[in-house]
């Protein structure tokens, strides 16, 4: 199986102990916190989480973060952002990047500041989305990517969750992402 599809199929696979393996408390950060030490990570169980309408927040003190697969777009929730509640009813699967970490809220304040940052994120998308040529807005997208991951973890990502996050085709991420790869060999 090829890379590519492998990494479609790690996305998709259901890995029924992603909560069993990491609720505790975190004491430092203040809040309990889901976290997975294992490479492979359960996004059914993610998403099940998400739909339980409790809210969590992407741990701010990791390289982490969730691409929220709707029906017609991607959203991306990185470090700080809230995740669940009513505002992800609509996922249909996420996409955990990096060493994914979900928080729990203590507070009010907490949840307020987790829903600003979360905004934050959205804000980000939109003006990369505002970019009007396709290949700009996949290049810039990319860019933004490897500034919070490293390349490897970027490149482990599918073309579909790229293009879902900007509003392209996934050929035209295909595309941009070869040629930065050609530019790079030289």
């Amino acid at each position: 199986m090829d890379s590519e599809n492998y990494q479609r199929y790690q996305a998709a696979i259901a890995l029924a102990d992603f909560a069993a393996q990491g609720t505790r408390s975190a004491s430092s950060v203040g809040a309990s916190e889901m976290t997975n030490p294992s490479k492979e990570k359960n996004a059914p169980e993610i998403v099940k989480m998400l739909h339980s309408g409790q809210v969590l927040v992407v741990n701010s003190r990791r390289r982490n973060g969730l691409i929220l697969y709707k029906d017609f777009h991607a959203e991306f929730a990185g470090p700080g952002a809230a995740v669940g509640s009513i505002y992800d009813q609509d996922c249909k699967l996420a996409l955990p990047v990096g060493n994914l970490s979900l928080l729990s809220p203590e507070s009010h304040e907490e949840r307020q500041k987790a829903y600003l940052i979360r905004r934050q994120w959205i804000r980000l998308l939109k003006q990369i989305t505002e970019k009007p040529v396709p290949q700009q807005r996949v290049q810039k997208i990319l860019e933004q990517f490897e500034q919070y991951f490293d390349a490897e973890t970027v490149a482990q990502l599918p073309d579909e969750a790229f293009a879902l996050l900007v509003g392209v085709l996934p050929q035209t991420v295909n595309a941009v992402r070869r040629s930065y790869n050609l530019n790079q060999k030289k």
